[in-house]
C-alpha cells in the first residue's frame, strides 16, 4: 500500500518514533517538504510522486506498514 495523506504519514512518523528532520534527511528531502506534506492533514498529499516514494520508503525501513483497507492507515511491521 501507499503513503496518501498528510495524517497517514504525521502517524506513521510517531509510531516510527522519528522527527521531521530525521525523516528529510534520511529520505532525500527537505523538513519544509516533510511539513508541508503533514499539513495536508486528511486531505491527499499532493507532492510529486518520487519525493512521496521516497519518504514511504524511508519509513518502512524504520519499521512501518501502510495499510489502505478503505482508509489511509499505518501500523508497526510484526518481528519474526
Amino acid at each position: 500500500m501507499s503513503l496518501s495523506t498528510g495524517n497517514q504519514l504525521r502517524a506513521a512518523r510517531a509510531l516510527a518514533g522519528v522527527e521531521q528532520k530525521w525523516l528529510a534527511d534520511t529520505s532525500g528531502v527537505s523538513v519544509n517538504t516533510i511539513r508541508n506534506m503533514e499539513a495536508r492533514g486528511a486531505e491527499p498529499i499532493t507532492s510529486g510522486a518520487m519525493t512521496v516514494r521516497k519518504v514511504q520508503l524511508a519509513l518502512e525501513d524504520a519499521g512501518i506498514e501502510f495499510l489502505n483497507h478503505g482508509q489511509p492507515g499505518v501500523r508497526l511491521r510484526k518481528v519474526d
